[in-house]
């Protein structure tokens, strides 16, 4: 049955699609004051009873526009940066009407009009020309999650059984919050998202090709996840709790306070999330003569504190002056009980059983500032100036008993270990951007240097007769640093109402030095490693528009990942005696180019298909060492993708709204491991669909789902399929100020996973779960001035500089 799956989800959304297609058309022109067709105009159509967004067209050379959309009862909405936003009256749209709204004249934007205060709601899922939005504060199943879990429930997002993160099938994704990218390794940035609640975003941008003005980092593409800010005059904020209920409670919470006038906007909000989490990890792993059946759980007790507070100095009409602050602080007591029973292979027979205990007090903190300079003029010059200083304090005591027992219970021996691993990275960053009208179209150039530094230390003892002893052979320190500058031009040009091309390219240059030192003084083969390198990273992209009905895209970019800055420390990282991590010095970066092209037809149902070849692809391979068996990253293989997704909202009655959104790829990887070659092909599928259903008398319901087939890990591990489908309700309470939601999370128990690896003479089969079914309740109050005004879009290294609402 399951090889039917996309099959089936395909045919139901196009049956969806091809259901809401008997529609009416709606119509008209803008001009200026002075009679001048207006093209680019953003017209939106939106629901007369809540100013929600339905779909959106833009105006052609003449100034004429066309939408279609199901029967219903509508209002028209139009903005074009100079010009003041209007809105027209309430009209009713009939099935299969052709609906002439007229020539609307738009006030250039020195017209000062009254105030309007509109009550609107962005749809969940919006599909730009450049990336795909999840606007997570309209989500009722997004209440009481944090980051982590929102980044799973995205379109086209994985999250596997080791937090890593990959888009539409692809590893190597960058993760950016609000527009600056995030320097952490895989477990201390899953740790950072969980840390972040879902009261605090706004949105999840999804941009899977680049261009030449973001940082070249990110084969997959980069995701960012934009933190609420203040866009209401006077002073306001709201009040949120929440209570999840998993196989134990847990709590969370936040607070915005914000004050806006003409002349400053001061905004900050505070949350926490507290909580104990229980999972579990089961490896039967086949190793030589011997077999290692080890069952595991491991139990996590979070605290944690995010606060951000922030200034914007609209000095004039031309200067604004900003100053950013952010911080995170989270408590992560860890610990593990695991029971592994050793059986000698051609006989079967028992051995012994290790019953390993870990216990890891971790301590996190992140702190970011940021002051940023913004010049505007009226002929269309833009410059924008960003410098930052960010931190990263980590911290860990592993205290790690390992008990040997025979058949009987009775003791055989004992080993006890502990390890100390402070970590400290300190990032330093300056970039300026310029946009300016050129050879009728948009010049952009700009630069960027970062400067990081980390040191880490692994100090290992072993307890002799309850004395910790220094193990001087296993012990060690790190020190790590780079400096990347880099430099870009990008040119983007409409050539005509069908045709607009964007070209540019990045160039970096990567300075970087790791210095090992081992206590015990001995000199190895990587102690010392150096770097130095120069890239180019061209993007490019061509839109052709060849009627009201079909868009065609084709895009194309060049982009790297460099190691993590833990992936390139040598430490071990030990779960028991049998079962650990280490990072490797000399991974190299991994360079991948990728090529899109896409169909947009009637700005709703969106296909795209992409090529992406990797060289010096890299991921965590297993391997073994005496009876052990241990994870590292490796440079491995090349690796070739070809991939399809296909999207569109769907719209299908007045008071049901959804989006749906399915993909496919096959990759191909093909290299060494050790003395082993390596070559595997395997296709991948997933899908996400949500829906949205208005019910009348202030309740909302919303019910969404993602699935993801037979998957590939570190090459060699293949995975079965996993899902999820969740539930929710909301009430709008004391005159809409008030928002309480109800929901229910991974309803049939379909997120745990299973794994088997069989390679180079290891065999290995996992499982493992974790509280993926809960029931999340949330409630929210906002107080004071709800009047909406422009806010300040900073142009940082994520902003879309297109502002074509395509759906």
């Amino acid at each position: 049955m399951r090889k039917y799956t996309l099959t089936t989800v395909l045919s139901l959304m196009m049956a969806l699609v091809g259901f809401a297609q008997n529609k009416g058309t709606v119509k008209g022109m803008v001009k200026d004051a002075g009679g001048k067709a207006i093209q680019s105009v953003t017209v939106s159509l939106l629901k007369a009873k809540d100013s929600s967004l339905v779909k959106a067209d833009v105006t052609d050379n003449d100034g004429k526009y066309e939408i279609s959309a199901n029967a219903g009862s509508y209002l028209l909405n139009y903005t074009i940066v100079g010009h003041e936003k209007k809105y027209s009256p309430v009209f009713e749209l009939k099935e299969g009407q052709q609906w002439d709204a007229g020539t609307v004249s738009l006030e250039a934007a020195a017209t000062k009009l009254q105030d309007v205060t509109v009550t609107s709601r962005k749809p969940m899922i919006e599909i730009k020309a450049d990336k795909t939005v999840f606007n997570v504060e309209n989500s009722i199943n997004a209440t009481g999650s944090n980051a982590l879990e929102l980044l799973q429930k995205s379109p086209g997002i994985q999250v596997d059984n080791n937090e890593n993160i990959s888009m539409k099938g692809k590893t190597g994704v960058k993760i950016y919050i609000d527009g600056k990218m995030t320097q952490l390794g895989s477990q201390d940035l899953a740790a950072y998202l969980k840390s972040i609640n879902s009261n605090d975003i706004e949105a999840i941008e999804m941009i899977s090709n680049p261009s030449a003005r973001y940082d070249a980092s990110g084969n997959a593409g980069i995701i960012n996840i934009k933190l609420k800010k203040n866009k209401r005059f006077g002073t306001n904020g709201s009040l949120t709790a929440g209570l999840v209920q998993g196989v134990t409670p847990k709590g969370n919470g936040s607070l915005s306070l914000n004050y806006r006038d003409k002349k400053v906007n001061l905004f900050s909000n505070i949350g926490t999330n507290i909580g104990r989490y229980e999972n579990t990890l089961n490896l039967y792993r086949e190793q030589r003569d011997s077999i290692y059946d080890q069952k595991s759980t491991n139990w996590s007790n979070n605290k944690s504190v995010n606060a951000k507070v922030g200034a914007d100095f609209f000095l004039n009409s031309k200067n604004t002056l900003g100053v950013l602050v952010t911080t995170n602080y989270s408590d992560n007591d860890w610990s593990s009980e695991s029971n592994t029973n050793i059986y000698y292979k051609p006989t079967n027979a028992f051995v012994k059983k290790l019953r390993a205990l870990n216990t890891i007090p971790g301590h996190r903190t992140n702190f970011n500032s940021n002051i940023n300079y913004r010049y505007t003029d009226t002929t269309g010059l833009e410059v924008n100036f960003d410098a930052d200083y960010g931190l990263f304090r980590g911290t860990g005591r592993s205290y790690q008993p390992n008990y040997y027992t025979d058949a009987s219970g009775s003791s055989i021996f004992q080993v006890i270990n502990r390890n100390h691993t402070p970590t400290d990275i300190d990032i330093y960053t300056a970039k300026v951007d310029v946009e300016q009208p050129k050879w009728k179209g948009k010049l952009g150039f700009g630069a960027k240097t970062s400067f990081v530094k980390t040191v880490n230390s692994f100090d290992f003892f072993n307890e002799v007769n309850g004395v910790p002893v220094k193990v001087l052979s296993r012990s060690n320190s790190f020190s790590y640093k780079e400096n990347v500058n880099a430099a870009y031009v990008n040119y983007q040009r409409q050539l005509n109402p069908k045709w607009g091309i964007q070209a540019g390219v990045r160039m970096e240059q990567t300075n970087s030095k790791g210095v090992l030192t081992r206590a015990d003084g001995v000199v190895q083969a990587d102690n010392t490693v150096e770097r130095s390198y120069l890239n180019f990273f061209p993007s490019a992209a061509i839109t052709w528009t060849a009627n009201q009905k079909n868009t065609f895209n084709l895009t194309y970019s060049r982009r790297i990942d460099r190691p993590t800055y833990q992936d390139l420390n040598p430490f071990e990282n030990k779960l028991d005696e049998l079962t650990y991590e280490k990072g490797n010095a000399f991974l190299r970066p991994q360079y991948t180019h990728s090529i899109e092209f896409s169909h947009t037809y009637k700005y709703m149902l969106t296909t795209t298909i992409g090529y992406s070849h990797v060289k010096d692809y890299a991921t965590q391979t297993t391997d073994t060492s005496f009876n052990a068996t241990f994870v590292q990253q490796k440079n491995l293989a090349t690796q070739q993708i070809l991939s399809i997704s296909v999207g569109s909202p769907l719209p299908i009655a007045k008071w049901w709204n959804g989006y749906a959104n399915v993909w496919y790829n096959y990759q191909m990887f093909k290299g060494r491991i050790g003395n082993n070659d390596l070559k595997v092909d395997i296709p991948l599928y997933g899908a996400y669909m949500q829906h949205t259903f208005t019910l009348g008398k202030g309740y909302n319901a919303e019910l969404s789902g993602w699935f993801s087939g037979p998957n590939v890990w570190g090459a060699t591990w293949r995975t079965k399929s996993m899902g999820g489908l969740d539930a929710g309700i909301q009430k709008l309470v004391f005159n809409k100020k008030g928002t309480l939601k109800l929901s229910v999370t991974d309803i049939f128990r379909t997120n745990p996973w299973k794994a088997t690896s069989n390679f180079g003479g290891l065999y290995i089969n996992g499982q493992g779960s974790w509280e993926s079914r809960t029931i999340r309740l949330n409630f929210t109050y906002r107080f004071g001035n709800t009047q909406v005004k422009a806010a300040r879009q900073r142009q940082t290294g994520l902003e879309s500089e297109a502002k074509r609402i395509k759906g």
